[in-house]
């Protein structure tokens, strides 16, 4: 831990020392591993929802063979709208990374 804070106070010196652009490649940065980091959450958890669905839909269907057919359909309904989850968090990275609310309108086209 000791060793992840000074490798942090470390880069420190490099944040500051680049060249001045107002901060632009700082927001840049932050857009894209918010990005990164907030799909990667979220595809984990609808992989995790989707297991669960998985798991209680087999689970129901074993103790009653009888209704597999209406578990099997509200089962995809669900896996249809945890995965509509996933891909809204997709819309909104590729929103932060190509098309960035957080930077000036002119640095867009400065860049």
């Amino acid at each position: 831990m000791k060793f992840l804070a000074l490798l942090c106070l470390g880069m420190v010196g490099f944040a500051f020392g680049a060249e001045n652009d107002m901060g632009l490649s700082m927001v840049i940065s932050y857009s894209i591993g918010g990005a990164v980091i907030g799909l990667g959450i979220a595809a984990l958890g609808g992989a995790i929802g989707m297991g669960h669905a998985a798991a209680a839909t087999i689970s129901g269907t074993a103790r009653n063979p009888g209704i597999s057919g209406k578990l099997l359909g509200t089962m995809f309904i669900a896996l249809a709208l945890i995965e509509a989850q996933v891909i809204y968090t997709l819309v909104l990275a590729l929103v932060a990374v190509y098309a960035n609310p957080f930077l000036p309108s002119g640095a867009i086209l400065a860049m």
